[in-house]
This record gives structure tokens, C-alpha cells and sequence, in this order.
């Protein structure tokens, strides 16, 4: 397993959070309740100050959640043509894998093959499983919240890119042809454990 390289203060201020909303979501006691919610804020001030954000756009962002806190599930998909691999261009100039976060009325499966065809036009048939991993450990910059990874390799059955609010293009490349990626979500490292899975029959899920 890869080492987290989260800096030690972001793991504090998350492990706060965690506990918080816990204590938030468990306790019935009024005074528990309150001493929980400072927890909160405490973790938030931290964010804030080593992030330089302000503390109500931190407060927003990292403490809108209520309920046992979970890993966010996210969905890449790779899908291959004559031993390349496609990439969508996305508004921003970087190119990834077709996917996004999973939505709630949504299976891995069904979600990556929604995201495929949102984001590439394509109908695809998800087949198998290649990964499953935590974000924070392959991908930067680490996130203030958990995010599990599935990469699955599909199969297309039709369709073609239409242009759209996400992405601007797609095409296939090969290993070594790679454009410039968005790193955030996905690594040529990544990339190229989608190639190695596609060319194993016998490919053993990976996973953190």
C-alpha cells in the first residue's frame, strides 16, 4: 500500500471532523452536543488557517455533512480501441478517464456507464472491476475528505462524442502518447494499470 502523504495537520483536522459529526449524529446529551460542535469548529479553524481559505467557505465545504461520515465513491472508466485507451478533454485543458461521483440511485456499474455516455457520448457495457483504491493515496492534492476509487473497464456497444457542459473532445491514446492530466483525478499511474488490466485475462482486482 502506498504511504498517505497527507500532511499530518490535514489528518488531524479530518480525524475531528470525523469524530464530531459522530458525536453530532450519536449524542443526545445537550452538553455533549455543544462540546461535539466546538470539535467542529475547532477542526474547521484548522483548515482555515493552514489553508488560507476563510473559515465560512471551510465551514461550508468541510462541515455541511450530517450523519456517520463515509468515503465518497467515484467511478473512472477505461474503455479501449485498437490498444489505446480513451481520455475526455475537459473544459479546463486536461484530459481523464470518462467518470464522476457516484450518484445516490446509482450502482458502480450503472454510474460509470451513465458517466460514459455524459461525458463521450458512447453507450458502453461496464464488464469488469480493476480497481478499487483511496484517493488520497494515489492522487493529489490530497482531499479534506475521503474518496474511494473504482475503475472499471467497459465495452462499447455504439454511440459517438456530442458536445457538452463537461467535456470538449475525446480520443484514444496509447501508453506513450498520454496528454497532460487532470491529476486530481486521475494519474498516469493509474492509466497505466488500466492498460495492464486490459491486457490480463486474468487481472486480480487491486485494491487499498
Amino acid at each position: 500500500m502506498k504511504e498517505n502523504t497527507a500532511p499530518r495537520w490535514l489528518e488531524w483536522a479530518k480525524e475531528l471532523q470525523f469524530i464530531a459529526q459522530a458525536g453530532l449524529t450519536y449524542s443526545k446529551d445537550p452538553f455533549d452536543l455543544e462540546r461535539f460542535e466546538r470539535i467542529r469548529e475547532i477542526s474547521a479553524e484548522i483548515m482555515s488557517r493552514q489553508s488560507g481559505l476563510p473559515l465560512e467557505k471551510v465551514k461550508g465545504l468541510f462541515c455541511n455533512e450530517t450523519g456517520f461520515q463515509t468515503p465518497t465513491l467515484d467511478t473512472r472508466a477505461a474503455i479501449f480501441k485498437d490498444g489505446k485507451i480513451l481520455l475526455v478533454k475537459e473544459k479546463a485543458g486536461v484530459w481523464s478517464l470518462p467518470g464522476g461521483w457516484v450518484d445516490v440511485n446509482q450502482t458502480i456499474k450503472t454510474n460509470t456507464e451513465k458517466e460514459v455516455k455524459e461525458e463521450a457520448g458512447l453507450d458502453v457495457k461496464a464488464v469488469r472491476l480493476i480497481a478499487v483504491q483511496d484517493r488520497n493515496l494515489h492522487n493529489m492534492p490530497p482531499y479534506a475528505y475521503n474518496v474511494c476509487k473504482a475503475f472499471v473497464l467497459c465495452e462499447v456497444t455504439g454511440g459517438r462524442f456530442q458536445s457538452n457542459i463537461e467535456t470538449t473532445e475525446s480520443r484514444y491514446f496509447s501508453l506513450d502518447e498520454i496528454p497532460e492530466l487532470a491529476e486530481e483525478k486521475n494519474s498516469k499511474e493509474q492509466i497505466a494499470m488500466c492498460f495492464a488490466a486490459y491486457q490480463d485475462e486474468n487481472w486480480e482486482v487491486q485494491f487499498d
